[in-house]
């Protein structure tokens, strides 16, 4: 996990507009460099480093002696570089992962390129040679990419937005800025001025397609049919090789456990798997909440079973309102159930990383998603339109949870994890038939339950525990987190400030007064930036006014059973 930054074009002192590079400092807190292009005196690279991999040769941008022309700077995790390399007969001239874009793009251009890694990533690869520019982003947009491009041709790219809103620019007063789509690359000319033209925007990968470098990997053959043993089987091998690869680190291993279906899993296999690598220290996993919390009752239960070293971070009402401020900033959104379940997780990635030499941290994402785990899922009116909702959870993962889950970690310096959106587990989940994916006997996730029955990795009432969602887990079931957001939001917005919300906030106008509250701090941190959120997360097929689980009456029932 690092930060990357870089100026194509710039007409304004580049000196100057370094310092917004700085924004995004807290992604690589060990080391720093900015790199200006050879020939072109208003273009440079900007580079922070969290040191995962290759401690001594893995500064950025990356260049080696066989391709004096190729730039790279990217932030990511190819987890098959070693595969590709032993399969091309690559040299390698650093033992970082990301010199494999290197040597693949001169072999076979930049779509082969993208199709072949295996990882998490966004880059700028810059080929003076052909005068090109590349961006690139993964499938699920796990690593985060913002641009900024006019019409004269000045391109500016950030990890974060927040590196690039106070550019300057002769010609635009106020600088567009946009997420990069996942699953996308695009290809741009190079002017002799330093400036850009898009060439095109290409979708590489879809999310059901299993991925060409499937065509390379280790992972032992798959049953074919869909027989529910063999599907079963194929899960298991497909998720044990997902967390696998991702032990691909210099740095200490820690994992998220919120004591939900999901992070057990992830726990307790890597776990596991840390034993059987024979890693010298104890796999530190955390679990957060307030007294009475849930979630911190069932973590601790799992941490027992699987034999971790458990830490509890206890968190009260007054700690978690404080940090809404500085969670706001963070994030770049205003979306009410991200803001809510973000508290959690920055206040516990601000614990990790004061108290423990964790660095590395795994974590469940993505699998309420391709699961098909909220709980409105329950209401879907066929298995058809339960797979396609669960395809567009993913597709928009990057404006919700997996914006989540890197911004509160990088906040801390921190590197997350997500074997759940492993490129080959979810293509393989996704072309299940559609009925075998849906709720069954009431249960949701019922099929990735149902896998790991007989495995004892996890205890059998957390397997078949009903969803909680983190921000309503960190908190006891009679008072919920949303319940106290809502009830001190109460005092600061009042009724006349709701009656103008439309004509203040035009563009996703708030209904509540907790989303007004925070679209008020977003705005102070990001004026005009409304549009990066396109519409705010909801449940579907129920008429829901709020985006928490304990409002829904499958809950409710669920919690009297």
């Amino acid at each position: 996990m690092c930060g990357i930054w870089a100026l194509f074009g710039s007409d304004d002192c580049l000196s100057v507009q370094c310092l917004s590079a700085m924004k995004i400092a807290h992604r690589g807190p060990d080391a720093f460099r900015f790199e200006n292009v050879n020939g072109y005196t208003n273009c440079c690279f900007g580079f922070h480093r969290l040191a995962v991999v290759d401690q001594l040769f893995g500064m950025q941008p990356i260049r080696v002696k066989k391709y004096p022309y190729l730039w790279l700077c990217y932030n990511g995790e190819i987890y098959n570089h070693k595969k590709m390399q032993q399969h091309f007969e690559f040299e390698y001239q650093t033992k970082v992962d990301g010199e494999i874009i290197l040597h693949l793009y001169d072999k076979g251009g930049i779509e082969q390129t993208i199709c072949m890694l295996d990882g998490v990533f966004a880059f700028i690869l810059l080929d003076t040679a052909n005068k090109k520019v590349f961006l690139g982003r993964d499938t699920y947009g796990v690593r985060p990419l913002f641009k900024a491009m006019t019409e004269d041709g000045f391109l500016a790219v950030c990890s974060e937005a927040k590196g690039l809103v106070n550019l300057k620019h002769s010609t635009t007063p106020f600088l567009k800025v946009e997420p990069f789509l996942p699953g996308h690359y695009e290809v741009l000319d190079l002017k002799p001025n330093g400036k850009v033209a898009s060439v095109e925007m290409v979708k590489y990968h879809h999310c059901k397609d299993e991925p060409l470098h499937a065509l390379y990997d280790n992972v032992e053959k798959l049953f074919p049919g869909f027989e529910l043993e063999t599907v079963k089987n194929n899960l298991r091998t497909l998720f044990d090789n997902a967390i696998r690869k991702r032990l691909m680190t210099d740095r200490r291993i820690g994992c998220l456990l919120s004591g939900g279906l999901d992070s057990s899993l992830v726990a307790a296999t890597l776990l596991k798997q840390l034993k059987e690598a024979q890693v010298q220290y104890p796999l530190q996993t955390f679990a957060i909440g307030m007294e009475d919390s849930t979630d911190l009752l069932a973590a601790r239960k799992v941490a027992n079973h699987i034999g971790s070293e458990h830490h509890e971070v206890l968190f009260n009402s007054e700690e978690g309102i404080q940090v809404l401020d500085e969670v706001i900033f963070s994030l770049e959104t205003y979306d009410i159930t991200t803001v809510r379940a973000s508290v959690g997780m920055y206040l516990i990635s601000k614990y990790i990383r004061k108290n423990t030499d964790s660095v590395v941290i795994f974590s469940g994402e993505g699998s309420d998603e391709l699961t098909q785990g909220y709980i409105y899922f329950h209401k879907a009116p066929s298995p058809e339109a339960a797979e396609e909702e669960s395809e567009r959870l993913l597709k928009e993962l990057y404006l919700f949870d997996v914006l989540r889950a890197d911004r509160t970690t990088a906040a801390h310096g921190l590197e997350l994890r997500v074997p759940f959106l492993d490129h080959r587990f979810c293509s393989y989940y996704l072309s299940l038939p559609p009925d075998m994916r849906v709720p069954k006997n009431g249960i949701e996730k019922h099929l990735l339950r149902e896998t790991f029955e007989d495995s004892n990795l996890i205890p059998k009432d957390i397997l078949w525990r009903p969803k909680e969602a983190f921000s309503d887990g960190i908190t006891s079931v009679k008072n919920s987190w949303f319940r106290i957001l809502q009830e001190h939001i109460e005092h600061q917005v009042d009724d006349s400030m709701m009656a103008t919300a439309a004509q203040k906030f035009p563009f996703n106008t708030p209904k509540t007064k907790e989303g007004y509250y925070y679209r008020q701090i977003f705005e102070r941190h990001y004026p005009g930036r409304a549009d990066w959120l396109t519409h705010y997360w909801m449940p579907r097929w129920i008429n829901a006014t709020d985006p928490s689980a304990r409002t829904l009456a499958h809950y409710k029932s669920a919690a009297k059973a």
